[in-house]
């Protein structure tokens, strides 16, 4: 799935140093050694919080209007994007063994010509999935 949402970026008055919420996701804050650090920062915990809600099954909120969010006078406010399943790709990089069947002389075949089922399979979820 593919989000937008603001972030709320709020100097810490140390060192350049960045706070950062997304409000419409409950407790996702994070900060950054500069504004791009936290920027990255702050799409990188979203990203994280979106996934966990996925998975769970858990009510996503719709992204709030910029001029509806509340925000300190010196604080900076950004779009992220968010690509959860990009998110998972680059993240979640676990192998996970499944048993498949396959017609005897398709497994022969595969066999004899080295090639790798596993792999196969993969590339052709991959293209599937669009990923």
């Amino acid at each position: 799935m593919k989000y937008i949402y603001t972030a709320v970026l709020t100097p810490s008055g140390e060192d350049g140093r960045y706070f950062a919420r997304v409000p419409d996701l409950p407790s996702c804050i994070t900060s950054g050694k500069d504004l791009p650090d936290a920027i990255d920062m702050i799409t990188d915990a979203a990203s994280g919080w979106l996934v966990v809600a996925e998975d769970e099954g858990m009510p996503i909120a719709p992204p709030t209007a910029q001029r509806d969010i509340p925000r300190d006078a010196d604080s900076v406010l950004s779009l992220i994007t968010i690509d959860t399943l990009r998110y998972r790709t680059e993240t979640d990089t676990r192998a996970v063994r499944k048993n498949v069947s396959l017609p005897a002389w398709m497994a022969a075949m595969a066999e004899k010509r080295n090639i790798n089922c596993s792999q196969v399979l993969q590339d052709a979820l991959r293209g599937l999935l669009g990923t």
